[in-house]
């Protein structure tokens, strides 16, 4: 018995196998989203089609046996042993459905958000099993097409941000993004638009920053030929773009009184004329706001519409800052510094030490200001390693550091030791995951099983 079926109280029968029924099975079938059966000792006991797809499984390929947290989490133990809250657990302790946000990897390798409702279910010969829905939130093929956009995260801050935004994605009402500045407010109204019923239409952002009194209605409305002195040609408005879309107003804190009941004019009524025209036209879209001021105090202040901010804010959702999700610094950094990569620059890797620093500090700037610190290390490093210097943040805090931090930054290690290193951390901070480590790292899981074995890694 394994350390971690004492821990749950399972008892583990190596010489016996569970097994479905063909009406169960056909049953589990019906289902257009992933379906899984388990067992009391974390083993599959059927699968429908849409999850063998949604996890790279041939149809053919034997699932049945293998454990749940290796097929989709490509862990080597219980889910609940690295925090998460599991399902398998959960059903099993009080026989009630339990609902959960989970991070799976999809069949391309890449880290998605998904939702389970993990139901307790009675087998042939009355066992109980657990029976897991899963709903796919952040897994779509626009994500991995977009990979220099995609959110990345994996601490409970980020997963609840995530768990709100997916639940909002099917609601017609108004959504107001709260967050400081460079949370990655503009991610989170993309993410909730891809997976609305209104992502076959456009996403169209007005920045409210720049709209003057003057700008106002021919950007959001559009003009006709002749309207004022050049104008020499049709335009049409963002609003009218974003029909059958979402318009994204971000800082709509910035905006003027006097053009705020204008908004609102057109965000009810959903008509307009463009500026010089006299037909009166329809645009049917759906508001996503987004801004880093308190509106409640705005509107107490007088300084925003009270109307406005309540068609805005129907749902609220709070973006949290990098400080309150420091777990993902790690993997944020990686894909940045990947992303810089790809674009023209050279491949960096940071130091054990420099990974601290970033843990350590603040970013009242938070992802963009983190993205604006690793463009300077990557200028800054002459030899493709990162280390404290080349951050220029913060020193290293009395005993936080490490023995190596005592070292001189001079004393650069050979080329070949740090990037032996860097895939030891690596691997360390994944709980030894390979497929997860060659993901961080931009590269395929072969390269890495090369670079194991030249490093003795393996």
């Amino acid at each position: 018995m394994t350390e971690w079926a004492d821990d749950v109280g399972v008892e583990v029968l190596e010489a016996e196998e569970a097994s479905v029924a063909p009406l169960m099975q056909s049953l589990i079938d019906v289902h257009d989203h992933p379906f899984v059966l388990i067992d009391r000792s974390y083993r599959v006991v059927a699968a429908n089609l849409a999850y063998h797809r949604a996890y790279g499984l041939e149809e053919s390929e034997e699932v049945v046996g293998q454990y749940c947290y290796k097929l989709s989490h490509h862990l080597d133990s219980p889910c609940h042993l690295h925090g998460e809250d599991c399902p398998h657990r959960q059903v099993f302790a009080s026989g009630e459905m339990h609902e959960v946000l989970h991070t799976h990897y999809d069949a391309c390798g890449e880290a998605e958000q998904v939702r389970i409702r993990g139901h307790a279910v009675r087998g042939e010969s009355g066992e109980l099993l657990l029976g897991e829905a899963i709903q796919r939130l952040a897994g779509s093929e626009n994500n991995r097409s977009r990979d220099d956009r995609r959110m990345i995260g994996f601490s409970p801050a980020y997963l609840r941000m995530i768990d709100q935004l997916g639940k909002s994605a099917a609601s017609e009402a108004g959504v107001l993004l709260q967050g400081e500045s460079g949370v990655g407010k503009e991610l989170a109204a993309q993410f909730l638009h891809e997976r609305s019923p209104r992502a076959v239409g456009s996403f169209v952002t007005v920045d409210c920053t720049t709209l003057t009194e003057t700008l106002f209605e021919t950007e959001l409305f559009g003009h006709e030929r002749g309207a004022f002195t050049g104008c020499v040609g049709r335009r049409i408005g963002l609003f009218e773009t974003a029909d059958q879309g979402t318009l994204f107003l971000d800082e709509v804190g910035e905006l003027p009184l006097s053009l705020q009941a204008k908004l609102l004019r057109v965000l009810e009524s959903g008509e307009f004329r463009r500026v010089g025209g006299r037909m009166t036209l329809r645009a049917d879209v759906r508001v996503v706001a987004a801004t880093n001021r308190n509106l409640r105090q705005l509107v107490t202040a007088g300084e925003f519409r009270q109307d406005l901010y309540y068609r805005l804010a129907c749902i609220t959702v709070e973006l949290p800052a990098l400080r309150e999700r420091r777990a993902d610094i790690p993997a944020l950094a990686d894909a940045l510094l990947n992303r810089l990569c790809r674009d023209g620059g050279r491949a960096c890797y940071m130091t054990r030490e420099a990974v601290d620093c970033l843990l350590r500090y603040d970013f009242p700037g938070n992802i963009r200001e983190l993205k604006n610190v690793l463009q300077r290390a990557v200028a800054l490093s002459c030899d493709g390693v990162i280390g404290i210097k080349q951050l220029g943040l913060c020193p290293t805090s009395p005993g936080r550091g490490s023995a190596s931090e005592s070292l001189d930054e001079d004393q650069a290690l050979p080329m070949r030791e740090v990037e032996a290193n860097y895939i030891a951390e690596l691997l360390v901070r994944h709980g030894g995951h390979r497929r997860r480590v060659a993901q961080v790292m931009g590269i395929s899981e072969r390269t890495l099983y090369r670079k194991l074995k030249r490093y003795g890694l393996g």
